[in-house]
Parts: C-alpha cells; sequence; structure tokens
C-alpha cells in the first residue's frame, strides 16, 4: 500500500471517533492543554489522554512546550493534517473534453462552467450529435452568467478527441459507448427529458459542483510549482 494512502487511512480511522473528531475541530481555532481540552468538552482526563495518544500516534496533533511553565504542553495540529485527507491532485492534461450525447445540453454547460473556471482548455463533444445546442441549455446558462454560444454546431467525438485530451463523459450513454476511453463519468439524467427549466436548472447545479471539485484537483503545471518538459 503506497505511504500516502496508509497515512490518509490512519487519519480517517483516528478522527472516526467523536470525541477525537471534537477535539480536532477546537484545535483548528487554536492550540490547547490537555486540562484546556478537558474542561471545553467535559471529559475526565484519562479519556483526554487517551484521544489525545491515538491523535498523536496518527500524527494529527503534536505537543508543544510552553515557554513559560516548562512543565504545562500545547496540542497543536500539523498543519497539513487536511490536505493529507484529500485525494492527490490529477497530472494537469493539455485538454479537458466532455462528452454526452447529443452535445446540445450536458455536455455543452460542462465546457461552458469548466471555461469560467479552469484556465485548463475544454471542449465539448457528442456521440451522435444534434443539429443544434438545445435552447433550455443556452437559457439556463445565461441564468447563471455562464454563456454558450446558440449557434455553435455539435461536433462528434471522433472529430475532437485528441490521444492526450481528460475525457469526461456526462451521461450514461456516452459513457457506455465510449467503453473505456473516457477518463471519468458523470451519471448526470438528461435535462431535455423534461425539458423544463427547473431540468436544466438541476442539471446546470449538479454540473457545476461536479466541475468544481475536478477543478480544484486537476490544475495547470504552473499552478502545482512544476516546470513544464519538451
Amino acid at each position: 500500500m503506497p505511504a500516502e494512502l496508509k497515512r490518509r487511512a490512519a487519519v480517517f480511522a483516528a478522527l472516526a471517533e467523536p470525541n477525537r473528531l471534537r477535539i480536532v475541530d477546537l484545535l483548528t481555532l487554536g492550540d490547547l492543554s490537555s486540562s484546556e481540552i478537558e474542561l471545553l468538552l467535559k471529559l475526565r482526563s484519562n479519556l483526554v489522554a487517551h484521544h489525545l495518544k491515538v491523535l498523536e500516534k496518527a500524527a494529527i496533533v503534536t505537543r508543544i512546550r510552553s515557554e513559560f511553565d516548562r512543565r504545562r504542553s500545547y496540542i497543536t495540529l500539523h498543519d497539513e493534517v487536511f490536505d493529507t485527507l484529500m485525494p492527490s491532485d490529477i497530472d494537469a492534461p493539455g485538454r479537458v473534453v466532455f462528452v454526452c450525447t447529443a452535445n446540445s445540453a450536458r455536455s455543452q454547460l460542462a465546457e461552458a462552467i469548466w471555461r469560467d473556471t479552469s484556465p485548463i482548455p475544454a471542449v465539448s463533444a457528442g456521440v451522435l450529435p444534434s443539429d443544434s445546442v438545445n435552447p433550455g441549455a443556452v437559457a439556463v446558462a445565461a441564468r447563471h452568467g455562464v454563456r454558450i454560444d446558440e449557434g455553435k454546431r455539435p461536433q462528434h467525438v471522433d472529430e475532437v478527441l485528441d490521444p492526450h485530451d481528460f475525457v469526461v463523459t456526462v451521461c450514461d450513454s456516452a459513457h457506455e459507448q465510449l467503453v473505456g476511453r473516457d477518463d471519468l463519468h458523470w451519471s448526470i439524467p438528461d435535462p431535455a427529458t423534461a425539458g423544463t427549466p427547473e431540468a436544466f436548472d438541476s442539471a446546470f447545479a449538479t454540473i457545476a459542483r461536479r466541475v468544481r471539485g475536478l477543478s480544484a484537483r486537476i490544475r495547470p503545471l504552473s499552478e502545482r510549482g512544476a516546470v513544464p518538459t519538451g
């Protein structure tokens, strides 16, 4: 098992106990002595000592000796503990490609939201492209301050894909037809089926949440402190 995964597992295991999680919540605001933790959480000293021992073993907290009273120590969180809980970043691709069936709604929305969120280039495509972009997608994008060109021609995935693209399918049909050619799959219901503003608003909210989550982990090399090669 990779060391990073073992570290994350140890942190999650240590935080799975409610009182230990309460201790960590307190320590996000400042350093505390064990006696102060006892008073704040109304726990017995031996119980606090046990929880702190578990948190120390998992490298979540550490003790700092008081500069004033050397008999006293303060518990502090390791700076990187919350970063440890997150999965590692994904290597930055040259481009993100969003694919749905018709390239008329979901993939168009994903592309537009991505362009508004991340500096990494993005395009969209479909496995069976329609003749035009769905007006409901254009309207919902406009309601949320994002622009889709209504005159844009939907594209077939084979016209678009490059071997170095990071491919995200945003409908089940595209995922199942591409058979392993995508890197991620988001199972998002087709808002065009209902065709209502509410259906498009729901799809927009789901896609926006997914885009934010992915863009936070898939960053340009320049933002991750890496030096491009080649």
